[in-house]
């Protein structure tokens, strides 16, 4: 009979996940050595390869590829299994994996994380930013229990639930701060300052001044908010933050902020799960404190 545990099966999904001995290691709170001692382990009772061995990366053989499908279903099963123990508790406790999105992160983490210690305190809050795409696969997998993102993500597998609407704000020069609102159409002949591809504030900004996705932008894209309105602020162009973000980007930056002439850019945040987690309840109470450290709501 093949022998195999599941904290072999973890390792070599991450191992899948980074291509790399060191940082599936690193991910999963583990020396390399003893990472690479346990894959060998595990190929040896399965009596064939799962992985190709090079010098900075690997690759999963035919046999890993689809032996990983089954683990990833295996793994899945054992996560909701901890779940279920954990919902018949009455309460949320013990690790909790929250994703945010960058747009977002910095401007509701400082307030949610103090309130989630007083409203949930036998959480252990695992926090991890990173673009949307990425959290609503891992939510998908397992891999988080919820995700802070830009709704509607539209999978049929994940719960979405609405927390809060804000508006987009026009940052310019402040020697612009004279000048008439614009409206949206008014930022194509403008410089616009975007967030680079992957980011949904760069299709939402994009959307909204009627630009082409694939626009040529000619090295004005930024990974950050931050960088963005301090390009703004020397005087390269202008660029389009949410009302959340406006406090803690302009303080330190010569700009000036403005709502938009006419309709009014915006986006709805909430938080995702998959509808099968038993402890989808007590995720909902999660996201009503979520909703506490939004902006006021008019």
């Amino acid at each position: 009979m093949t022998n195999f545990t599941i904290r072999q099966l973890r390792y070599f999904e991450a191992l899948a996940q980074h291509k790399h001995f060191g940082r599936a290691a690193e991910a999963s709170s583990v020396s390399q050595p003893a990472l690479s001692v346990q894959i060998k382990e595990l190929e040896e009772s399965l009596g064939t390869l799962l992985v190709e061995r090079a010098a900075r990366q690997v690759q999963l053989t035919a046999f890993g590829e689809a032996f990983l499908e089954r683990v990833a279903v295996i793994l899945r099963s054992v996560d909701e299994l901890d779940d279920f123990a954990r919902a018949a508790k009455g309460q949320l406790s013990g690790r909790f994996r929250l994703g945010v999105i960058p747009t977002i992160a910095p401007y509701l983490l400082p307030a949610l994380i103090g309130k989630l210690n007083q409203s949930h305190p036998a959480i252990d809050l695992h926090v991890r930013e990173t673009l949307t795409p990425r959290l609503v696969q891992e939510v998908q997998q397992g891999r988080l229990d919820t995700a802070i993102v830009a709704l509607p993500v539209s999978e049929p597998a994940l719960t979405e639930m609405a927390l809060f609407s804000e508006n987009f704000l026009l940052v310019r020069p402040q020697s612009a701060a004279h000048q008439p609102a614009p409206r949206g159409e008014d930022l194509r002949d403008m410089r616009l300052l975007l967030l680079e591809e992957g980011h949904c504030l760069r299709d939402q900004t994009l959307s909204f001044c009627h630009a082409p996705t694939a626009i040529s932008r000619d090295g004005l894209d930024g990974s950050s908010l931050s960088t963005l309105v301090q390009m703004v602020g020397a005087g390269i162009g202008v660029t389009m933050i949410p009302q959340m973000a406006v406090e803690v980007e302009t303080r330190s930056a010569d700009v000036s902020c403005t709502s938009f002439s006419g309709s009014q850019p915006g986006r709805t945040v909430g938080m995702i799960w998959r509808k099968s987690n038993p402890l989808s309840e007590a995720f909902a109470s999660v996201a009503e404190v979520v909703r506490s450290c939004g902006p006021p709501q008019l």
